[in-house]
């Protein structure tokens, strides 16, 4: 009798065990099939949302969106306006502070081979807005990278005569047979300006080559023109523009030089007014804070799509900045809603240096990067779409995450 009531609670127990373990499989199997269901509605949010961003103008009218788009208004698909572009908070690199204007400025290129997005906080859209406006502010967090689907890069290979190697790659591979045109300002002399004073004169050729089976050419400058950069007596800009198969990237590369007085920077004072301030940053080699005068000469121009540049006059291109003397910088005016770039020469003596600032992005083959980190999230969808800014070939990668916490629980 007690033996069979023995087996009995064995029984039981055995039974009750099985159970219980039954029941654990069945709720982690069931909340491994919620969790899947999740972030497979996580990754069609991301794709919804992408194209939310991509193919809606939104409305940038005024100095906060009421809508948030990044479609070009005047054009259809994937192509993106690259003044909404420039307006987006950089992520990717660390605001600007100017003492002179007690303002802060986004930082998307921060003197990245010569080139500088420097553009007023005020006027640009962050992540938290851009959030409340997309209806996914406290429940989603995202990240947007807009880079160019063709890498071009620029290197300085010999000073004198000066010779570069142009690099174009595409999904990390070397691109062959591609087509190239390149632009190159540079100053080595000066001109004397209406005011009387001695800035650089800014002169400009181009030309043509083609890639070999590794994606690499060279060009050396040693007759027309004879350009020498040694002990900083040449400055120059060059842009080159890659057409592979139809698709066209570009990448550029300014030989910035610190002066024993400094050097020019560019801020963007007013997006909306296209003011921009020529600042004088001075020496960063001269530990005796020498507050010399800089002279400089400013040249913007746009690029159509024969990728001939255009001239647009500016006022008060010319002079001199001294952060010293009380004239800290000099004030210009964009003057056209059209994108393009702007070429500062400035030279100290005999020693020459120029900066680049695109005009909306894509002229030059700049990246952005907007949103938060999704570094350490538990789970992130990504989608990514090919894009046109002006005409050049672009990839918009957008990653998305809940902001809500879930997982398995053994």
């Amino acid at each position: 009798m007690a033996g069979s009531t023995i087996d009995h609670l064995i029984s039981v127990t055995v039974f009750l065990g099985a159970i219980l373990l039954f029941i654990s499989l069945f709720n982690q199997t069931l909340q491994t099939a919620i969790l899947y269901q999740r972030h497979r509605y996580l990754a069609t949010k991301c794709s919804d949302l992408l194209d939310n961003m991509l193919l809606n103008p939104g409305n940038w009218s005024g100095t906060i969106p009421t809508s948030f788009g990044l479609q070009d208004p005047e054009f259809r698909q994937y192509r993106l306006n690259p003044f909404s572009l420039m307006r987006l908070l950089s992520s990717g690199g660390e605001k600007v502070y100017y003492d002179r204007t007690g303002k802060w400025y986004s930082n998307i290129s921060w003197g990245l081979d010569g080139g500088y997005l420097l553009l007023s906080e005020s006027e640009c859209i962050n992540y938290s807005t851009a959030s409340k406006l997309l209806g996914i502010n406290g429940t989603y967090g995202f990240q947007l990278t807009i880079t160019p689907t063709l890498s071009v890069s620029i290197t300085e290979v010999q000073m004198n005569p000066l010779k570069f190697e142009f690099r174009v790659a595409g999904g990390g591979a070397p691109l062959g047979g591609a087509n190239l045109t390149y632009l190159i300002f540079w100053a080595n002399t000066t001109k004397t300006n209406p005011e009387g004073v001695d800035v650089p004169l800014l002169n400009f050729t181009s030309g043509s080559l083609v890639t070999d089976s590794l994606g690499i050419a060279y060009k050396e400058f040693s007759s027309d023109p004879y350009l020498r950069v040694d002990n900083n007596r040449t400055a120059y800009t060059v842009i080159v523009r890659a057409n592979v198969g139809g698709l066209y990237g570009v990448g550029y590369k300014s030989r910035e030089t610190i002066t024993s007085s400094g050097n020019i920077i560019p801020f963007i004072e007013s997006y909306e007014n296209g003011t921009v301030l020529l600042a004088h940053k001075f020496g960063k080699n001269d530990p005796s804070g020498n507050q010399g005068a800089v002279f400089f000469s400013a040249t913007f121009y746009i690029l159509p799509e024969s990728f001939s540049p255009i001239i647009y006059e500016i006022e008060n291109s010319s002079g001199l900045v001294n952060y010293g003397q009380g004239k800290p910088y000099q004030r210009i005016s964009i003057p056209t809603s059209n994108p393009g770039f702007l070429v500062v020469a400035y030279r100290k003596g005999n020693q020459y240096g120029m900066v680049v600032m695109p005009w909306g992005i894509g002229t030059i083959g700049i990246s952005v990067v907007f949103g938060g980190d999704p570094s350490g999230r538990e789970w992130v969808a990504t989608d990514m779409r090919q894009v046109l800014v002006g005409n050049i070939a672009y990839q918009a990668r957008l990653a998305l995450w809940s902001l809500q916490g879930y997982r398995v629980i053994g």
